[in-house]
């Protein structure tokens, strides 16, 4: 990657340090028992959110089957709505059968496990905590009293400052190089048909061969787009890292070169794998 490499993704993650922080007066030093208080009040009230998803039951997605839906236009432009201007909407019949799959697994679940949920949220704040401090810029680490009661979402407000600083300078950064990527690739003679359709984000890599011809596989269920495969053509792999079957799509980068197309991807997975590809061409299709 030229531009969207790993290391613009994690600057991606530091614009918005500040987000869900509250100033804390107690913040300014370490407390045990300040830290137990709030760690028992945010563990309640997540708690109490888990407890009511597990509790909520599926059938309220089968009031959408039978509804009468009228058209944007009609509904908002004061004019009398008429017969021709509304649908029934029918569920299909595979989604049904979904939902109806789900009840059946609501009407016999297990009763909710808070002592597993208060576990959950335990090893997910012990996470947060040596992500934190990994990740934040060391000046604000040692400027915070207790990571744990920072982890929970509250610091002092020179903390809260910096944070907001930190943030802005690299959202800037961030923009920076998003801009010269934009220039760059709007200068590529790259066809439309080809460009508009190598838009993977978020599906997830099945299967990757390589040989004569380079083919990806994709559970799309999670992206934004039913084509499930991509083909390019007599290939001439520059760089292949990380396990990139399991992986997701994240960003990718594509080129004109006089060959044909240079394409540069980077997944999300493990260490965030990274392929990059010369090719004649690419290929992509439904199959």
């Amino acid at each position: 990657m030229r531009y969207l490499t790993k290391e613009w993704y994690e600057l991606c993650q530091q614009t918005h340090l500040h987000f869900g922080l509250r100033v804390h007066n107690g913040a300014y030093e370490f407390d045990e028992n300040l830290f137990l208080r709030l760690y028992k009040r945010k563990e309640k009230a997540h708690v109490k959110q888990e407890r009511e998803l597990y509790n909520l039951d599926p059938r309220y997605m089968l009031e959408h089957d039978g509804q009468v839906l009228t058209r944007v236009d009609k509904a908002f432009s004061g004019e009398e709505v008429t017969e021709e201007d509304q649908i029934v909407y029918h569920m299909p019949p595979e989604e049904r059968a979904h939902i109806e799959k789900r009840i059946a697994e609501y009407d016999v679940r297990p009763p909710f496990d808070e002592k597993k949920c208060k576990e959950e949220y335990k090893e997910s704040m012990e996470w947060n905590i040596q992500y934190k401090t990994e990740n934040l810029p060391q000046e604000i680490v040692g400027k915070i009293a207790d990571i744990r009661v920072f982890t929970l979402g509250y610091c002092t407000r020179e903390v809260m400052r910096k944070l907001k600083k930190q943030s802005a300078e690299n959202r800037r950064e961030m923009e920076r190089v998003s801009d010269e990527y934009r220039e760059d690739i709007v200068a590529q003679d790259i066809p439309y048909d080809i460009y508009s359709q190598i838009h993977f984000h978020d599906c997830t890599v099945t299967e990757l061969l390589t040989g004569n011809e380079v083919v990806i596989r994709f559970d799309t269920r999670g992206g934004f787009t039913n084509i499930n495969k991509l083909t390019l053509v007599a290939p001439e792999i520059i760089k292949h890292e990380g396990e990139i079957v399991g992986s997701y799509w994240l960003y990718q980068e594509l080129y004109r070169i006089e060959s044909g197309y240079e394409l540069h991807v980077l997944f999300g997975g493990e260490n965030m794998p990274e392929l990059i590809v010369r090719c004649a061409d690419i290929l992509v299709e439904v199959e």
